[in-house]
């Protein structure tokens, strides 16, 4: 493990870090193999440089060596101190002449020994005294009746030299061009890399603050529309979770503001003055059933927003008899003085594929409007359906305003909010998305007078 940390650490931690890593590796791996190639290449087109030359040096030397006769003769000519450097002359393998600074065991000449006995063209490296790389040709001459053989000697010194020099000006160039890679790489990285940058702070710009803005067709290379892409769809799901976050937080004011104002009440009343047992304990009562009508508006509101978010849309669990929930929220309904409101169901049992706590979200905010604005009764309605149970929340009320009724069900939207009422606008548009979470509905009925009419739709149990 400390091993595996101590390799991982050298790693850079930015993208245009391991790009130019990577460049640079790479680049380094082929300008090795292209330096040894060349330098491989240089090396051997400098060897038969030398070649050419101690052949060309043996040919004009062969022209002083006469082979017509019975016996091989060396023919004195005038630059015979020239020709005679570095060579040697054999009478098949007798030797004629030598360098006047070569010894008979000099290494040099047995090397030349060597190649005069081989009686063809052949060349030979030789490392002389000091240490110094020397190169040895040697040329038969055929004649008659005797053979001869040329064996020219050139010092390589020069020309390892110059591969030195060529080897040594690889590797500057090679560093040179190693550094303007990495620098070069990082400056094309980082431009290639600014765009994902900006579009990075952008997003999460936008994703802060739920803003409707995107990156759109906007003309990006490929690669970059992809991702402008992806971050648009990132964005549209921040959006709507935060939307949900924000719906949820509004239905839960909503809806929990009618039992905390009762608990509110009983405790102001109860503070008022002394009570006597039983009213101390009719108020424990009312509070706690308000207390647990929170809970349950807590927990069915939650539970409708975590399923779905797991599994859109979801449906909710178990059945319920409509009738008896009616019954219970109409006797819990706070209703103004002068008017009355009635359950009528056309059987006793009713049964509908909705839990009971969801079905009370769905109609009490339906009641508590149609008691709000009704002038004398309000009569909710249940019937079967084929595949359904139908339930109509009907008041003898104002109604709801013609140029309203199309905003009805938008959160937040209310007809009059300088009507003195208190309400967020979150009622009518919560029955309708939890009555659609079960695969029913809610609709108003603008053509019903006088008053107004709200249908539930529900799925039959």
């Amino acid at each position: 493990m400390n091993l595996r940390r101590v390799l991982r650490r050298p790693a850079p931690r930015t993208l245009r870090g391991r790009l130019s890593l990577v460049a640079v590796t790479t680049a380094a791996l082929l300008m090795t193999v292209l330096t040894v190639v060349f330098n491989a290449v240089m090396d051997r087109h400098l060897q038969h440089q030398a070649d050419d030359e101690l052949r060309n040096r043996a040919a004009a030397v062969a022209t002083t060596v006469d082979t017509s006769g019975p016996r091989v003769r060396v023919l004195e000519t005038v630059n015979d101190r020239f020709l005679d450097a570095n060579v040697w002359i054999y009478a098949g393998t007798r030797l004629l002449e030598k360098p006047p600074s070569a010894t008979a065991d000099s290494p040099l000449t047995r090397a030349a020994d060597r190649l005069a006995a081989r009686h063809r063209h052949a060349c030979a490296t030789v490392h002389a005294d000091g240490d110094e790389p020397v190169r040895l040709c040697s040329r038969p001459e055929r004649g008659r009746h005797v053979n001869a053989t040329v064996v020219t000697a050139l010092d390589l010194s020069p020309y390892r030299s110059s591969a030195g020099t060529l080897l040594l000006g690889s590797l500057i160039l090679d560093a040179v061009m190693l550094g303007c890679t990495y620098v070069l790489t990082r400056l094309a990285v980082g431009r290639a890399l600014r765009p994902v940058r900006t579009m990075t702070d952008q997003a999460t710009e936008w994703s802060a603050v739920g803003s409707d803005d995107r990156f759109g067709d906007e003309e990006h290379p490929a690669e970059l529309a992809r991702l402008g892409t992806s971050l648009d769809a990132l964005l549209d799901r921040i959006r709507t979770v935060l939307r949900h976050e924000q719906q949820l937080t509004g239905e839960l004011s909503h809806e929990l503001r009618t039992p905390l104002t009762r608990i509110i009440i009983e405790l102001d009343w109860w503070r008022a003055r002394p009570r006597s047992e039983a009213e101390t304990r009719a108020t424990h009562e009312v509070i706690s059933e308000a207390a647990q009508s929170m809970r349950t508006i807590c927990d069915t509101l939650l539970n409708d927003a975590r399923d779905n978010a797991l599994h859109p849309p979801a449906t909710a669990p178990g059945t319920t008899d409509v009738v008896p929930v009616l019954d219970r929220l109409i006797h819990h309904l706070d209703t103004p003085q002068g008017v009355e409101a009635t359950v009528e169901s056309e059987a006793p049992t009713l049964e509908t594929g909705a839990a009971p706590a969801l079905l009370e979200r769905i109609i009490s905010p339906l009641l508590t409007n149609a008691a709000r604005y009704a002038r004398s009764s309000v009569t909710v309605s249940a019937r079967r359906l084929p595949g359904a149970v139908r339930i109509d929340v009907v008041d003898d009320g104002a109604g709801v305003p013609g140029a309203f009724a199309a905003e009805l069900f938008q959160p937040g939207r209310r007809a009059d909010p300088g009507d003195g009422h208190d309400g967020a606008g979150l009622g009518l548009p919560l029955a309708r998305r939890l009555a659609r979470a079960v695969g029913g509905e809610v609709s108003y009925d603008p053509v019903h007078t006088p008053g107004a009419r709200f249908t539930v739709n529900l799925p039959a149990g």
